[in-house]
């Protein structure tokens, strides 16, 4: 669920950024990073986080920082040798004309590309944003079903109103990987009933 965002944070980086870090996250950036998400859970607008998932994924996170501040956070996270997701992608109030979600976005693509990934993916409410940085809007069904894990504990599953948005990094790969037959709701002889697509209206504060 990424929806601690704007169109706006994804505007190039202005002058007044000049002193912003974007890098891998560490153990230290924990408690600031549980600011940050969780105070957008409290909103009901994204999935709060807990220390020990924290813990067990910070090799997933990139954070930015001005100074000693935290100003934003995001994390690639596997599912297969092939795909991968953006999650977890959020910019401090203060930091929303920044173009700090470009950044971190970017951190997030170049090392999905180290990786050799074929694709990277979001769940989103402002599509409009990742527009801006490659991404298109595709059907869910044409995600792996992997990708469905965080979405069981979230209050919204059977009623979503999420937007999936993929950027394909190797089209001859991903093209190759498309034409092979899928059993939409069916993975390793297990029949998964996806939740149904709500769009709500409005612009979700674009």
């Amino acid at each position: 669920m990424i929806s601690g965002l704007t169109e706006e944070m994804v505007q190039k980086p202005t002058v007044t950024s000049a002193n912003i870090v974007v890098r891998k996250a560490s153990m230290k950036d924990i408690a600031p990073l549980l600011d940050l998400i969780n105070d957008y859970a409290a909103k009901g607008i994204m999935l709060a986080r807990t220390e020990f998932e924290l813990s067990e994924n910070m090799r997933d996170f990139w954070v930015a920082y001005e100074g000693w501040k935290l100003i934003g956070c995001g994390a690639l996270h596997f599912y297969s040798p092939t795909m991968g997701e953006v999650r977890s992608l959020a910019v401090a109030e203060s930091h929303k004309k920044y173009g700090i979600g470009r950044l971190i976005v970017d951190a997030i693509v170049r090392e999905a590309w180290d990786y050799n990934l074929d694709a990277v993916f979001a769940f989103t409410y402002v599509p409009g944003f990742f527009a801006k940085v490659g991404f298109n809007e595709i059907e869910r069904g044409e995600l792996p079903l992997k990708a469905w894990k965080d979405c069981l504990r979230c209050p919204k599953f059977h009623n979503c109103d999420e937007i999936a948005v993929l950027r394909v990094l190797q089209p001859e790969r991903w093209e190759q990987r498309q034409s092979v037959p899928k059993v939409f709701g069916v993975e390793g002889g297990t029949v998964v009933l996806l939740p149904s697509i709500r769009r709500a209206a409005g612009n979700y504060g674009l």
